[in-house]
């Protein structure tokens, strides 16, 4: 069995095991506190039972910092050990290592992010910068990559502060709760809930290349500059219709890399770097959507409506 397909497997048993506490509930809440209390009984004993693996290993002397790096490099293994507090790296570690995995997406639009630190009442505190710092996609990009990447390391994490610019110059942190994240993602328009789909095909994409494709119902364009990736709604909020047949090109001036989004209808020109970044008036901006390698897989994240 392949990585992939195991991950796969093993997501869809996750579900299946929250649709089966959906399911008991429906009979009463005396029947889903009956199914809770079974799950938190078996998960304790398999709990227990990892925790005396790692003793052994140990008092073998077989359990040193490269088995320790394997199986916390494990993402099935690494889960569980989360789940039961013996996860070999501390939460500064992990949540350092989330950002090494979405700053890919975040360069690809000219930004990065930096880890300032993580508190002991489990506040993370990062730094948006570049064109990720007071760019209209900033909320997409934290909301659907660099939070998502953040609860799925460290669990235990309560909230992620973001400094952001004043009006004087100065950074000045915003508290952003985990759960209100949450929240607003699923107060989106026609109730939508975020959610990653794989799009293989996206990969094979060639350098200059764009192509149009449909996820779930939703319409979007995808195009390669060098190496990066990127994948936008297809909508120009210029005259309000589809990219299909847009052109890409490189800025007059500009070192081989960047790259100019023409519209086919208005003309248009949008920065692909800079998040779509409207050229001629920067009111305008593609709306940009996260497209990130995640368990050895090409995905976007889609806020996606139940009949979508």
């Amino acid at each position: 069995m392949s990585s992939d397909s195991g991950t796969d497997q093993l997501r869809a048993t996750g579900e299946r095991i929250g649709s089966l506490l959906d399911a008991f509930s429906a009979g009463g809440e005396v029947n889903r506190r009956r199914a809770e209390d079974l799950l938190a009984l078996v998960t304790d004993l398999y709990g227990a039972g990892m925790e005396r693996v790692l003793d052994v290993l140990a008092d073998a002397g077989r359990l040193d910092d490269t088995a320790l790096g394997a199986l916390a490099d494990d993402d099935l293994v690494a889960s569980l050990l989360l789940v039961h507090g013996l996860h070999p790296h501390d939460v500064s570690t992990r949540v350092g290592a989330a950002l090494e995995s979405v700053r890919p997406y975040l360069g690809s639009h000219g930004g990065d992010v930096e880890l300032i630190g993580v508190s002991a009442d489990g506040v993370v505190s990062i730094r948006l910068l570049g064109s990720c710092d007071g760019c209209p996609s900033s909320s997409v990009t934290l909301q659907l990559a660099v939070e998502g990447a953040i609860e799925a390391a460290a669990p235990e994490v309560t909230s992620i502060e973001v400094e952001t610019p004043t009006a004087s110059g100065a950074a000045a942190p915003a508290v952003i709760p985990i759960d209100s994240l949450r929240v607003r993602l699923a107060e989106a328009p026609g109730d939508a809930a975020p959610s990653w789909v794989p799009v293989p095909d996206v990969a094979d994409l060639t350098p200059g290349e764009i192509a149009g494709f449909t996820v779930e119902g939703v319409d979007l364009l995808a195009c390669r500059l060098g190496q990066d990736l990127f994948a936008y709604r297809d909508h120009c909020p210029g005259c309000e219709q589809g990219l299909a047949g847009a052109t890409l090109e490189r800025r007059l001036g500009e070192a081989t890399g960047g790259g100019v989004l023409t519209c086919p209808h208005c003309r248009a020109h949008y920065d692909v770097r800079r998040a779509g970044v409207g050229l001629d008036d920067s009111r305008l901006h593609l709306d940009p959507v996260p497209l990130l390698m995640r368990d050895g897989t090409l995905m976007v994240a889609l806020a996606l409506t139940a009949s979508a």
